[in-house]
């Protein structure tokens, strides 16, 4: 979580620095879902996810180096620097990719899990998704295929409260999203993250009972970003007192205190933070040492018919 956090806060500086261009979404207070998720997942397993990103791949054990200079749009990056913060991907790590157009995902994840029901490869594919994106139609439609042909899926809601800058009360008829579960025939649960251990008892239920009984789960994961949408968003639609609120619930400040309850002394403490720090700072490097890609990289992976 502190790798993660370390990561997303070098990546707000590089950015006010104009280093990186177009969008940034942070994954500032989120960190425990993609820590318990990376630490729940087994070979073949697969995470399908949204534009905020970056947190599953540091989780997943991608280089922050690589990472950084992704959103640097440098050639070392981790897809060559033309996928930028929206487009993370790393097979070999089990990211599936991180999609920029809402909720489209939730199909694509589907189908992942349908070629693990058809080949018999014991994988779960866990789709992460906002709120927003429970109101979009290819959203249901995933859903709905999930649970009539009983794959091996987890869709996880990061229901961070707000859809860009609007509340959940004015874009959903009811506050518990699972209440649409049992119309797909989808397993469920809900509850607020502040607990990194609690989180990965919970999310770790559902990935066993859909890759040991096909049965399909929605999940619904109160958490908080403590930044806004993106970089260009100062969050005013928020007030002080609830981002404080959820800042006391924070998780990654619950297991620090946690490891110091547990004999961890002060000292210990601030030499990981330098550590982490220094590996963040190394990241910058790479990324600002790196050369952008090849100006005729654009045109790969295209296809061109003949004309």
């Amino acid at each position: 979580m502190l790798r993660i956090r370390r990561f997303e806060e070098a990546a707000a500086r590089s950015y006010t620095q104009g280093k990186i261009s177009g969008f940034l979404h942070l994954y500032i207070g989120q960190e425990a879902i993609a820590v318990a998720t990376a630490d729940l997942m087994k070979p073949g397993d697969r995470v399908v996810t949204t534009y905020r990103d970056h947190g599953f791949a540091i989780a997943l054990g991608c280089e922050p180096g690589a990472c950084m200079a992704e959103l640097y749009g440098k050639a070392t990056g981790l897809v060559g620097g033309v996928g930028g913060s929206m487009h993370f991907f790393a097979r070999d790590k089990g990211l599936w990719g991180g999609y920029a157009i809402v909720g489209s995902h939730v199909p694509v994840a589907a189908g992942h899990a349908f070629a693990s029901k058809y080949t018999g490869d014991g994988a779960v594919t866990i789709c992460f998704l906002g709120e927003g994106a429970m109101h979009i139609g290819a959203t249901a439609e995933g859903m709905n295929l999930a649970g009539l042909w009983k794959l091996p899926i987890v869709f996880v809601i990061e229901n961070n409260l707000y859809a860009m800058g609007t509340p959940l009360s004015r874009q959903s008829p009811v506050d518990d999203l699972t209440t649409r579960a049992p119309g797909w025939a989808l397993a469920s649960d809900r509850f607020v993250v502040q607990d990194i251990h609690e989180t990965r008892e919970r999310l770790g239920a559902a990935i066993e009972a859909a890759r040991t009984q096909h049965r399909p789960a929605l999940l619904e994961l109160l958490t908080y970003r403590f930044r806004g949408h993106s970089m260009s968003d100062p969050g005013k639609y928020r007030t002080k007192e609830e981002v404080e609120q959820w800042r006391s619930r924070d998780p990654l400040q619950r297991l620090e205190a946690q490891l110091r309850d547990g004999g961890l002394d002060e000292d210990a403490l601030t030499a990981i933070d330098d550590g982490v720090v220094a590996e963040m700072d190394a990241a910058i490097e790479f990324a600002d040492g790196s050369p952008l890609p090849d100006p005729e990289h654009r045109f790969r992976h295209n296809l061109v018919e003949d004309v």
